[in-house]
């Protein structure tokens, strides 16, 4: 990185409005993960909806003033999200494999809650997103490729991956390392969220990622889909319901974490 590009963002990140408006995206991150969740239980009871990002920014886009809600929460995402790119370009300390390795795990964030943004808005100017439809879509495109079946299973497999490392993170707590979280009961509350949640978002993530595994060995786009499609893979097990029900609690127990980690995640 030049050391031009370097200051911009040391610049940029240092600005207190910014880390404001990121923070935000931690709690408003939360906010999308609780009503996921929500709606995992309802379906998990017999009930219907769309258990995704979209599903959710469709049901916000609904409700008063969900147009605004909306707005707001694509605006914080998306500060998130550039945030994480700032971390990853500044990269600091280690040497230049850990500082790679850093900048890997910083713009893969920043992807994620960047789209995240990109996606509240498009609601918000009236776009209603399936994200499975989008998944399976995304899946047919790569397969028609040459490899397209190889780099669909690597992009699964990648998935997956980052689902283990979820439940990694949650079982050895290294989450805390990135917080300054308060001593004593809250303190304790706070850690026994972010176990839980961290542990709920590997599992849903691992099988969203073994979706697109299968849809790339047997070549078939409509295989793949997102976390909607992961819920119904679940429920089709012995005790699906159980198990779903679990994964419900636990992404409530992960947006409520995320609602802590506004105000004590170390910026």
């Amino acid at each position: 990185m030049s050391a031009d590009v370097k200051h911009a963002a040391r610049k940029a990140e240092s600005s207190h409005s910014f880390r404001v408006v990121a923070r935000a995206g931690f709690a408003a991150n939360g906010l999308v993960h609780v009503l996921i969740g929500v709606i995992v239980l309802g379906v998990t009871f017999g009930g219907h909806g769309e258990t995704d990002q979209a599903g959710v920014f469709k049901a916000v886009a609904a409700v008063p003033a969900g147009f605004l809600a909306l707005w707001i929460l694509a605006v914080a995402l998306l500060a998130l999200g550039i945030y994480h790119a700032l971390e990853g370009i500044l990269a600091r300390g280690g040497d230049a494999a850990k500082k790679w390795g850093r900048r890997i795990g910083e713009w893969g964030q920043a992807v994620v809650f960047i789209a995240l943004g990109v996606i509240a808005a498009a609601v918000a100017l009236g776009a209603k997103p399936d994200a499975d439809q989008s998944a399976e879509e995304a899946s047919r495109g790569i397969l028609s490729i040459p490899g397209g079946p190889f780099v669909l299973g690597l992009i699964g497999i990648g998935i997956g991956i980052g689902g283990v490392s979820f439940i990694a993170m949650g079982f050895m707590r290294s989450f805390e390392k990135k917080m300054a979280i308060p001593s004593g009961p809250a303190g304790t509350g706070i850690k026994g969220l972010g176990v839980v949640g961290f542990i709920a978002k590997g599992i849903a993530l691992i099988i969203i990622g073994i979706l697109l595994t299968v849809a790339a060995v047997k070549v078939e786009p409509s295989a793949a889909g997102g976390l909607d499609a992961a819920i119904d893979a679940l429920l089709a097990l012995t005790l699906g319901p159980v198990l779903v029900g679990a994964v419900g609690v636990g992404l409530i127990a992960y947006g409520v974490f995320c609602f802590f980690r506004a105000p004590y995640a170390r910026l």
